[in-house]
This record gives C-alpha cells, structure tokens and sequence, in this order.
C-alpha cells in the first residue's frame, strides 16, 4: 500500500510496524526502514493463513454478520495506515479480526495491532471500537481483546517511539533471547555478534547464554 501522507509531511506508519516493534524494535527498523526482510516457514505460514481474508470486499461470517475483507483503515491523529483482515459489522459496532497463524499471547504485539486497527476505525467511523479479535491458528479460536485505556495508551506510545526510531540513524541493539530464536530476520541481524567488537573473544557468563 502506498503510505498515506498528511497535510505535515510526516509520513503514515504501517499497522504492521507498530506490531514488529512491540515484538522488537531492532525488527521494525529492519524491515521498514533498511528493507530488509527474510521468509521462514513461519512467514510462509502466515502468508497461506491469510490468503482466504486477502480476497478483500464485503461478505458473511460463518454466523452471518456481515464482514469486509481486507478493509483499508488510516487514522490521521496517529498517522498510521494499514489493512484490517475482517471487520465484522456487529449490532454494537465494528470489530477488527486480525489473523494470525500461531498461537495467541495475552498482551502480546498482537493485540498493540488490532487495538491500533481500532482506533483508526473509531476516527473513520466516529463509533466506539471496545473490542477486537485475534484469531489464531495454532488453536483455531478466536480471542477477544479488550480496547481499554492501558492498550490505547500502549499504541500511541509505541507510534511515538517507532517514529522516533524511523527518523533516526542508528539500529537498536539486537536483543539475543528467545525471540530470535524463530525469527525470519535472523541471519541478517546477527544478534549474537557483540554490539562492542572488543568484548568478541570476552567469555559471556554462563546465565547469559541462549541455548
């Protein structure tokens, strides 16, 4: 999607970014920033559980609410654009479902996408969007998030420090945990090099190993 630019020159931000860099901001400046992206089976994954939602346009739920597939959503407070998978048409209002091929972590960058979604859909609409819906693959359901004032909160403070990151020159330091371990970008982000080349031939202690 070609970004959306406001009347201030800043350029919108993705709805995915905003879930790269609560996974990992290092991630985020890799990916839109410097371009750079690798496929995994994990990607793949998510590529093929997607292809049913990316047909776009107006339909039905299994249940009969009426959806739209793959809906283009912006917010011009926040500056940040993105796609919706489904908005379901409720009778209390719209709700943002955000596929995902794994499995669902509470609190995770997940739900900082789907409460962004809604927030732009709130702006578009000018109806209350108190809840969104991750659906994951790992365990076929569909999990409810709240859109309550911590997670709002969590979506204009990690815009506001995602900004800053793009604008900048410098690339976070790798983290080197557990969430590399799976990650597509990993070959290419190097977490395990040292961020001070003096410290390269330095014994790390034992606790700090990932293995």
């Amino acid at each position: 999607m070609t970004p959306i630019v406001q009347e201030d020159s800043t350029p919108s931000i993705p709805l995915s970014a905003l879930e790269h860099h609560a996974y990992c901001p290092r991630q985020a400046v890799l990916i839109h920033l410097d371009g750079y992206f690798d496929a995994n089976v994990d990607t793949i994954r998510g590529d093929l559980a997607h292809a049913a939602v990316d047909s776009g346009g107006p339909g039905k739920d299994r249940d009969g609410t009426r959806v739209w597939r793959s809906l283009p959503v912006v917010s011009h407070t926040l500056r940040v654009h993105g796609v919706c998978d489904v908005v379901r048409f409720e009778s209390t209002g719209h709700v943002p479902v955000e596929h995902k091929s794994g499995a669902y972590r509470p609190g995770g960058p997940a739900d900082v996408q789907v409460a962004a979604q809604a927030l732009c859909l709130k702006e578009m609409f000018g109806t209350p969007v108190p809840t969104g819906v991750i659906f994951a693959g790992a365990d076929r359901r569909r999990h409810v998030v709240d859109i309550d004032a911590p997670l709002r909160a969590r979506v204009v403070e990690t815009t506001r420090a995602l900004r800053a990151l793009l604008a900048g020159v410098f690339l976070p330091a790798p983290v080197n945990d557990r969430r590399c371990r799976r990650c597509s970008l990993r070959e290419g982000c190097m977490p395990d090099v040292p961020v001070d080349p003096g410290t390269l031939f330095t014994a790390r202690p034992e606790a700090s190993w990932d293995d």
